[in-house]
């Protein structure tokens, strides 16, 4: 922050991102970016740029088999893998099965809890009002939710809907997260914050949330009538043929097949039933969805479905506000392949070996999940797995490597990888045979 030359040449490339949603919706509000590097300019681009002559094709069966291998003899109980580019889908298959003990095997229309991947939801379905004059970026949370209220003084009027989006309401990290865990009401969470610690003034510094985020449902719902995940289902899920997409508790179980969490035991893999705990932050971690799905998400989220998602809002949408340098450190493949980390509008945006990647993890008990769009190759990869198994982490890193034609990475073998600072419901009782130590976990 102290180098003021470096963070106006971010300002000035955030502009050029935001210039072209600016002159398309007079809603659009002004962001500002927090940042200690120039974003390269590939984020600026409203629309794919394609694949390059020399890029080879992507080797899919290759990625396929290394899936494969990864459920084989139980080394995890199921997976499921997208990729798309160029706006078809390349790959949308599940593997191993859905519960270690008498499971059904995965197929690209099971069910997986999402956890932080939600987050991108949330970010898409604001984005898609405020381009439609409903909302705006700076839009204030009180002058919908006129009860919040912040520690400091005034601090609480200050805090807009992108602040919310971008983890720059000023309070510490994963504010009452341990609380919603042990099962408290999430509008009560809220109203503790007017007591809250803050560490600056909204919109001056990040610190990851769950419960602060997700009050832009709240906004949501006092700008359109509708609740928030109603308001996703009709904005993103039918248009984009999500046709296995729900939210909360009673939408996965109440899906045809969905994936059981797992953890591990004495003997190998326990099922679980999900936890309620981080479905009461809809917006944070409330999206159910098949890996058909995602790849329709992703489609449209690398530019392949403008009528219902404008390149212009995507532009926006994945455009940095604020540095998370911390993004840095963990697995190898960021302490290698990373150059710079910011946070977006429920996206995060790194610098990846010289190029873009807008990426989001999420973790939630029993449940892991990655995904990232590479847009200089007009690339989307998802990946979803239905335990607390760190194996299947170094395959995204990997299928970005095949498309940059990059050599070197050995990100599979890893057996130990930072979990995705979000969330993890503790188990109020562990059940006989599993690891207690392994039924819950603590986030960065």
């Amino acid at each position: 922050m102290k180098d003021s030359s470096t963070r106006q040449a971010w300002r000035i490339g955030l502009v050029a991102a935001l210039l072209p949603m600016a002159l398309g919706s007079a809603a659009q509000g002004g962001l500002k970016w927090q940042g200690t590097a120039t974003p390269s300019p590939a984020i600026a681009q409203a629309a794919p740029s394609g694949i390059p002559a020399a890029t080879p094709p992507l080797d899919v069966r290759n990625f396929e088999a290394i899936a494969q291998q990864l459920v084989a003899g139980g080394r995890i109980p199921g997976l499921a893998v997208a990729i798309v580019q160029n706006g078809r889908v390349l790959s949308a298959r599940g593997y191993g099965v859905t519960d270690a003990r008498n499971g059904e095997p995965v197929d690209a229309h099971t069910v997986f809890r999402l956890a932080s991947l939600s987050k991108s939801f949330a970010g898409t379905v604001t984005g898609m009002l405020v381009n439609d004059g409903v909302l705006r970026w700076d839009s204030r949370l009180t002058d919908y939710v006129p009860s919040f209220r912040l520690s400091s003084p005034d601090a609480a009027q200050q805090v807009t809907v992108a602040d919310l989006l971008s983890h720059r309401t000023g309070l510490t990290h994963n504010a009452y997260d341990r609380d919603l865990e042990g099962n408290a009401d999430f509008h009560a969470l809220t109203m503790k914050m007017a007591t809250a610690p803050m560490t600056c003034a909204p919109g001056e510094c990040y610190a990851y949330q769950n419960v602060a985020f997700s009050l832009v449902g709240d906004v949501v719902f006092a700008a359109t009538g509708q609740f928030y995940s109603e308001e996703v289902a009709r904005r993103i899920f039918k248009p984009l043929g999500m046709h296995d997409a729900s939210y909360g508790l009673e939408g996965i179980e109440a899906s045809a097949r969905w994936a059981k969490p797992h953890v591990r035991g004495g003997g190998g893999w326990v099922p679980l039933m999900p936890k309620p705990n981080y479905y009461r932050v809809a917006p944070a971690a409330g999206v159910n969805a098949s890996i058909s799905d995602m790849a329709q998400y992703l489609i449209a989220q690398t530019g392949h479905r403008p009528d219902v998602l404008p390149a212009p809002l995507l532009a926006t949408l994945h455009a940095p506000l604020i540095a998370t340098p911390g993004e840095l450190r963990g697995a190898a493949w960021r302490r290698t392949r990373l150059s710079s980390a910011g946070y977006a509008l429920g996206w995060r945006v790194f610098d990846y070996a010289g190029h873009d990647l807008v990426f989001h993890g999420g973790a939630v008990q029993g449940y892991r999940g990655a995904m990232a769009l590479l847009p200089d190759r007009d690339l989307g990869i998802a990946i979803l797995w239905n335990s607390e198994s760190a194996l299947p982490s170094g395959l995204l890193p990997t299928i970005i490597d095949s498309a940059l034609g990059l050599a070197g990475g050995q990100w599979l073998d890893e057996e130990v990888v930072a979990p995705e600072p979000t969330m993890y419901a503790n188990q109020p009782a562990t059940p006989a045979g599993v690891d207690a130590s392994a039924a819950s976990a603590s986030p960065e």
